[in-house]
């Protein structure tokens, strides 16, 4: 029997980390907001890989935090490894990445939004949802209940339809032998939505007791920790070792033998799997030259004696997945404790979105995180907050909360999706950000929070903290340019490290622009060994210092980037009625509908002469109208 059971403002379908973004943002700007997911078990759940950030992507939960959301909160409480990466290359690349305990995560989510003021949470399944005239009010549950609400945002991951395959074997379910949510894809194709089938894996899962690390090479933490939060200057913790092994020419023997009953070469699979996440039994097809593969074994958390096989993802039978384990380094007898499976499921083609993540064709209905086609906690949790933000702005009334490619790495993400769609699972990489200099995880808070703090969800505490760091970043820009040292006491130092002597007095400034000159070296020469500034603002400026041309030319092709993108493309213009504008052209333009010359720019299909006759027009139209843009 169908009841009313409650009326909220926002409905977030889905808990994990799209759902919990997208929850604790609508709440925290002042909507009721229920939260609804198939179990409570699985809040926050990591299915895959224990971990958070890593390349690109920890630009993203970095990006979260500066706006006010939790994922960088919660795994600076629950992380039992941090390393950064790259930081052999220039500071746009280098990108934090955390060991999670992966049950203290869930835990820790599920508690912050279970003490959240305005989210409730109820486990149910939603089987379909309240449309009248394309306008959502509502969803219902399987029970019968029926929460009416002003808008709904979709994070579903990977749970609609989905399907678990294991060599021969396949079977509906979610990850991790979790319900899968069977209805609701076909109500959504009934309301006009264009679903495709993706892909993805995970891993076996090993016991600890049966490595032997001896073989292995230790992967420490690093000594000093970088929180992923904002909130937090400083962490100190003990720290867990990760181990690095390889595969053997035994293993890749295995895997060439019995290709032929991997789910995907049998052709089982319907679904597109992540080119940038093989499994190994890719791996070894791809890339036949190669004679070994390296493994990351990984602690799943304290309480568990659970390793994360990290590498070795594949769909092959389970009795083959043993015997590919027993042919590793270490990893002879490894006990299995869980197999590793490939997971199909449904998803929305991104393209039917706007940049709000907002659906086009069904008004205050969003969409975010898997369910719109990406993979990844991290590419997940950025989108379920901009959903969260953008759906409380609209029934508002507001305008929607935007950011474009030059802003934010979410930005980048959003606009890939909504532009040019995808074909596979979309991951986050520095070398999809144009404008990465720019676009650093250091200075993400200096960037994002002043603008999530203008729409209600960045904390006054947390906007005085960026205001402070301002101040004393400028502060202490303009002293260093003031500041000068001469050669008696720079050169002693400056021999040491083998730079070049000074013949004169310098700047510190212009001092600290040397490659092989650090901000530690400076605080030696004027023989300030306790600095009274923190480390994140010295930090700040020498790397501003260092790459002053290279973010000036940035900032630059920003200004061009910028000029297109301030481009208006009105909502009622009717692209086929544009002549000069190929066939094509016209088709792309008309489905996407871009805000902007500088997003119909970067449309597949739409060439850089559609663009001209585009400008052209609008230039035309600008001056019928008496020159209103």
């Amino acid at each position: 029997m169908k009841y009313h059971a409650g009326s909220y403002d926002i409905v977030v379908v889905g808990g994990g980390h799209a759902g919990c973004e997208a929850s604790l943002a609508a709440a925290r700007m002042g909507c009721k907001t229920l939260m609804l997911t198939l179990t409570l078990d699985a809040i926050a759940m990591m299915p895959c890989n224990p971990s958070i950030g890593g390349t690109g992507k920890g630009h993203l939960v970095k990006e979260i935090d500066a706006l006010g959301g939790e994922m960088g909160k919660n795994i600076d409480k629950s992380f039992i490894q941090s390393k950064m990466l790259n930081t052999a290359k220039g500071p746009a690349v280098h990108s934090l990445r955390a060991q999670a305990d992966k049950m203290k995560y869930q835990m820790e989510m599920k508690k912050t939004i279970e003490n959240e003021e305005n989210l409730d949470l109820i486990q149910g399944e939603v089987i379909d949802l309240v449309v009248e005239d394309n306008l959502v009010k509502g969803v219902m549950v399987r029970t019968g209940a029926i929460y009416y609400s002003k808008a709904v945002i979709l994070a579903t991951g990977v749970y609609l339809k989905s399907k678990i395959f294991i060599g021969e074997v396949n079977y509906e379910s979610g990850p991790n032998g979790l319900f899968p949510a069977m209805f609701l894809s076909e109500k959504l194709k009934n309301l006009g939505c264009d679903l495709r089938r993706f892909k993805t894996g995970t891993p076996a899962r090993i016991h600890a007791d049966t490595v032997d690390y001896s073989k292995m090479t230790i992967q420490p933490g690093d000594e000093e920790i970088v929180p992923f939060s904002f909130m937090n200057d400083e962490i100190k913790k003990e720290q867990y070792d990760c181990w690095l092994t390889r595969t053997t020419g035994e293993t890749l023997r295995i895997i060439k033998e019995n290709l032929h009953r991997s789910a995907f070469y049998r052709g089982d699979m319907e679904g597109v799997g992540p080119r940038y996440c093989p499994s190994i039994e890719d791996k070894v097809v791809r890339f036949e030259d190669k004679p070994t593969h390296q493994l990351f074994i990984e602690p799943e958390g304290l309480d568990t004696k659970e390793m994360y096989v990290q590498g070795m993802s594949t769909s092959l039978p389970e009795e083959v997945q043993i015997q590919m384990l027993h042919s590793v380094v270490g990893l002879e007898s490894a006990k299995l404790m869980r197999p590793a499976y490939a997971i199909e499921y449904d998803c929305i083609n991104p393209t039917q979105l706007k940049p709000s993540l907002e659906i086009k064709h069904i008004e205050n209905l969003f969409s975010a995180g898997q369910f719109n086609g990406t993979s990844g906690y991290e590419e997940a949790a950025a989108q379920g907050i901009m959903a969260g933000i953008n759906a409380v702005l609209k029934i508002q009334g507001k305008e929607p909360f935007i950011l474009d490619r030059s802003e934010a790495y979410i930005g980048v993400i959003i606009d890939d999706l909504v532009t040019k769609g995808t074909n596979e699972p979309y991951r986050m990489m520095t070398s999809r950000a144009e404008y990465r200099l720019v676009l650093r995880q250091d200075n993400s808070d200096l960037r994002l929070t002043e603008k999530s703090y203008s729409v209600g969800l960045a904390t006054k505490e947390r906007y005085e903290k960026v205001m402070d760091k301002k101040e004393k970043v400028e502060a202490e820009m303009e002293r260093l340019k003031k500041a000068t040292v001469s050669p008696d006491v720079a050169n002693p130092f400056l021999e040491k490290i083998d730079s070049t002597l000074l013949k004169a007095g310098i700047s510190l400034y212009e001092l600290l622009k040397r490659p092989e000159v650090s901000y530690e070296d400076i605080k030696k020469i004027e023989n300030k060994i306790e600095s009274q500034l923190p480390k994140y603002v010295e930090k700040q400026c020498e790397i501003v210092i260092k790459y002053e041309g290279y973010i000036e030319k940035q900032l630059r092709q920003i200004d061009q980037f910028k000029k297109l993108e301030n481009k208006k493309i009105p909502e009622e213009i009717d692209f086929n009625k544009i002549d000069g504008l190929r066939l094509e052209a016209r088709q792309k333009l008309t489905d996407i509908r871009p805000l902007s010359v500088g997003q119909a720019s970067r449309i597949s299909g739409v060439s850089p002469a559609d663009i001209s006759v585009l400008l052209v027009y609008l230039e035309q139209r600008r001056r019928q109208k008496g020159g209103e843009a």
